[in-house]
């Protein structure tokens, strides 16, 4: 009987703790959650990719150490949801890929929309036709000795789910609802949320 009970009770305090962790959404007058799937979660991660162009880039290490991360431009999105990146051979990212080559990229459009988290699988490579497709000049910043830098690599992250956060309108109208809804006490902010799955 007094497991049942304890069942019970963690059951109660885990749907309390739901309802709560949803509560913003529950009272949202507009439908602000949208799932994507296939080509739609490709094109919103164009859009949210475009709008930002710099992620954070995250890499598993081992131990019970936190993750590794570092800023990375992003340098296509392919229409298959592959997002490509140039870094060194000799970088910690690459190092990191080889140990683990699970990743995270997220990304901040603005103070307010575009958010986006990414999960995908990293593979390193040397292909020419990606480093002259991705080349310019400023990247000789980075590789010296220009295209030909031996250094150069190319990652394919291969993105498999995610999830975004964003507003439907833009962010002036976002304000605009959101001033509205402090005057008359009601959830109105424009936004729209949902998992990614490529």
């Amino acid at each position: 009987m007094h497991g049942i009970v304890f069942v019970l009770k963690v059951f109660i305090t885990f749907t309390k703790k739901l309802f709560t962790m949803n509560s913003i959404n529950e009272q949202q007058p507009e439908k602000n959650n949208e799932n994507l799937q296939g080509s739609e979660a490709v094109n919103k991660i164009k859009k949210l990719v475009d709008k930002a162009s710099t992620c954070f880039f995250c890499t598993a290490i081992e131990g019970n150490k936190p993750f590794q991360t570092r800023p990375m431009s992003v340098q296509d999105v392919d229409d298959e949801g592959n997002l490509w990146f140039l870094s060194a051979s000799d970088s910690h990212l690459n190092q990191e890929i080889e140990t683990d080559n699970k990743v995270q990229l997220l990304f901040q459009g603005s103070a307010h929309a575009g958010f986006l988290e990414l999960n995908g699988e990293a593979t390193i490579s040397k292909d020419k036709e990606k480093i002259k497709e991705f080349w310019g000049p400023l990247l000789k910043t980075w590789f010296t000795e220009g295209i030909d830098d031996p250094r150069i690599t190319v990652i394919k992250v291969e993105t498999y789910d995610g999830y975004y956060w964003d507003n439907k309108h833009g962010n002036a109208v976002a304000l605009v609802k959101m001033a509205v809804g402090a005057m008359i006490g009601q959830t109105l902010d424009d936004s729209i949320e949902g998992k990614l799955n490529i």
